[in-house]
């Protein structure tokens, strides 16, 4: 990791630069030791654990599994049937000549074993349509997990990122309480040799504390984004050290409009999805129309009858042949039904044209409004880093006349919050910078260009 030392640094000031970042080593546990992490892995350890994204895979699968022709209806079914029973009966017979006649238990037994083949050759073209309709339904599960891959990997690079500004704070900030430090020294110095007042060095103590404060707050920032790093890479400790490769914030500088708003119109993923349901609804109208046309049917079999007589003349009978039939029929009126339904699906067509519309819409503002914004924050990132050069400079200035005497101990800790204040501002620029990068590559369809 490059850790960043500023020029014109005096020795003692390196010094204690160096100490408070080896004090940052320190805190994340023996980084030395550990394992490094750069973006990609974090990106492919996200993709491969996370929990929510093994969900929707799983959904695609059920989807994948569903685009059958079997699920469509275009293969026969085949059926086996066996069953086997009887009667126990006793009766009594009255004649009209006044005999009768009496039987107890009489026993009865039947069994029967067939197979049917039956298929649908023709329902309007409903068998091929549902087939397709299948297809897409499972091109549109693939889409909603190439979305929610889409939205993981943008949300681990923007806490990445995040991970890396705060770092650059600590790091900030580190330098803050070593400039308090060497203010204290310089103004103990003073006090001693009888050149300054106590008022004068407890003022620098009471700067030396609040530094120190925010600098142990920055730490607990820090950790927070750590631990939410370690969430979205579904990690078995979520407060694992994540040592990571990159010191800075690296902004791609060469994002243009035009290029974007075509990679957008043909590979947003809210936009192909709109435009799969579109297909779906168009799918499921045409499956209401099968209705209206005849529909051809195939059957056939073969089966065997047993039956066994208790009483009679008959003592049993086998019956076995094979049957087949074709059936043409055709659904006169089933009360407006059909009528109703296609009107429905019409409008849910129009509904879906609509949205996509509205999609199209929402992401061509999207991409234009976050384009100004990338554009803003660059423009105000080469602006503050000629302020930062102009506020280095300054204070180092401002250091070598509070050693001689002639600036007063508040104009030096003006000239040095305006510094860490460049410099704070510099860091958030530049990950507003990054967002919107990551904003336009993921609305673009290219948010996959960071693995």
């Amino acid at each position: 990791m490059e850790w960043k030392i500023y020029p014109g640094m005096s020795s003692r000031q390196k010094i204690n630069r160096f100490i408070f970042l080896a004090g940052f080593l320190s805190i994340l546990n023996g980084a030395v030791a550990q394992e490094v992490y750069n973006l990609s892995r974090v990106i492919e350890t996200g993709l491969e654990r996370n929990f929510a994204l093994q969900v929707v895979r799983n959904n695609e699968e059920l989807a994948i599994n569903n685009y059958t022709v079997g699920n469509a209806g275009m293969l026969p079914t085949v059926t086996a049937t066996n069953r086997f029973g009887g009667t126990l009966n006793s009766t009594a017979q009255n004649y009209a000549d006044g005999s009768s006649n009496t039987s107890d238990n009489i026993h009865n037994t039947s069994g029967s074993a067939a197979i049917g083949l039956g298929m649908t050759i023709f329902r309007g073209f409903q068998v091929r349509n549902t087939y397709e309709k299948l297809g897409v339904q499972a091109e549109l599960q693939g889409l909603k997990t190439q979305m929610e891959i889409e939205n993981l990997v943008a949300r681990i690079v923007s806490e990445y990122n995040y991970y890396l500004e705060q770092i650059n704070l600590y790091q900030n900030l580190a330098y803050a309480v070593a400039l308090s430090r060497e203010r204290v020294r310089i103004d103990e110095e003073r006090y001693l040799l009888g050149s300054a007042s106590k008022m004068q060095l407890l003022q620098s103590i009471v700067y030396l504390n609040a530094d120190s404060s925010r600098f142990a707050s920055q730490n607990e920032v820090l950790r927070s984004s750590q631990i939410r790093l370690n969430e979205l890479m579904a990690s078995d400790n979520p407060g694992e050290d994540i040592i990571p490769m990159d010191s800075l914030i690296r902004i791609n500088q060469d994002l243009v409009y035009d290029s974007l708003l075509s990679q957008t119109l043909r590979y947003n993923t809210s936009l192909q999805i709109a435009s799969k349901n579109r297909m779906i609804s168009e799918l499921d109208y045409k499956i209401i129309q099968s209705a209206s046309y005849p529909f051809l049917t195939m059957s056939s079999g073969y089966g065997y009858n047993y039956s066994g007589y208790g009483s009679g003349t008959l003592s049993n009978q086998h019956v076995y042949g094979l049957n087949y039939g074709l059936t043409l029929g055709m659904d006169l009126f089933d009360g407006f039904n059909r009528k109703r339904e296609k009107s429905n699906a019409r409008i849910d067509i129009e509904n879906k044209i609509i949205q996509y519309r509205e999609v199209e819409q929402t992401v061509r503002a999207d991409l234009l409004t976050i384009y100004y914004a990338y554009e803003n924050n660059l423009n105000l990132m080469r602006l503050e880093e000629q302020n930062l050069a102009v506020a280095r400079e300054n204070l180092e200035i401002a250091i070598e006349r509070y050693k001689l005497g002639s600036l007063a101990g508040l104009e030096l800790r003006e000239v040095q919050k305006s510094l860490l204040d460049a410099e704070e501002r510099l860091i958030s620029v530049k990950y507003q910078a990054k967002l919107a990068e990551i904003s336009l590559l993921q609305i673009s369809g290219s948010i996959m260009d960071y693995l």
